[in-house]
């Protein structure tokens, strides 16, 4: 069973290598390892082409922001299974493609996802906050609530059958998404309970206040589109659970 994983990257010179590795660390045998690289004007190209022997497949191109290139890399990909990971983050041991090749070992299964821990950019071993997906249902959704989605892996026919990221959407078409999979279309999933991942603090999504408004209002209106009812008191309440896992992290 080949796994797909696809890094987005643009202007990522300082962290790509990172990524690049994790994944050739892996002890999994059947891996393809897919990069988009949105034209990058640093040296990001540099460093990936130190690893070009290894990566199946390399893009550097103008795309049309982050969804974009995620669409681009799923067209390209071959795997069984798909899986993001992007410049900013990286696998957090080399057994991780391996946990979940095992929890799609049943075929019945069409989704899993685990939790992440986020770290300083400066320190990667200071654990700033654990994003537990073990809370989720997709009750949760209109919490503005999903698994945490690079740990998010898809078996590649339901990209085919129910869509990719809907590109219209500036930060929250990775919600979008999910909602899409696991709520209207019910894909059968599985959460792993363990942490897979580290990721960078200082996404997109929490770059400012503004982003922040942007997000929210996207997520309300991926619920509705998706037949979930939901109000912005509710999609405000999740940052309750953020502090909580603040607390304890």
């Amino acid at each position: 069973m080949k796994i797909s994983i696809i890094t987005v990257c643009f202007n990522a010179e300082k962290t790509i290598e990172d990524t690049i590795r994790s994944v050739q660390a892996q002890d999994y045998p059947e891996i393809e390892h897919i990069i988009i690289d949105g034209a990058s004007t640093d040296g990001t190209m540099t460093v990936i082409e130190r690893y070009r022997d290894r990566i199946a497949t390399i893009v550097s191109e103008p795309d049309g922001g982050i969804y974009d290139a995620m669409n681009k890399g799923i067209a390209l990909a071959s795997g069984e299974i798909v899986g993001i990971l992007n410049a900013d983050d990286f696998f957090l041991h080399p057994h991780v493609l391996s946990t979940v090749a095992g929890a799609f070992s049943d075929e019945e299964v069409g989704a899993v996802f685990a939790d992440l821990v986020y770290v300083k950019p400066e320190d990667l071993d200071n654990i700033v906050r654990r994003y537990r997906s073990d809370r989720f249902h997709p009750g949760k959704f209109a919490f503005g609530w999903m698994p945490a989605h690079p740990t998010f892996y898809l078996r590649r026919d339901y990209y085919e059958r129910y869509g990719l990221y809907k590109t219209d959407y500036k930060i929250a078409a990775d919600f979008e998404l999910l909602i899409r999979m696991l709520y209207r279309h019910k894909v059968h999933y599985v959460y792993i309970p363990e942490v897979l991942i580290k990721m960078r603090v200082g996404g997109v999504s929490t770059r400012s206040f503004k982003s922040t408004l942007v997000l929210n209002r996207e997520i309300v209106r991926a619920c509705r589109e998706n037949g979930i009812s939901t109000n912005f008191f509710k999609v405000y309440s999740k940052y309750l659970i953020k502090l909580f896992e603040l607390i304890q992290r």
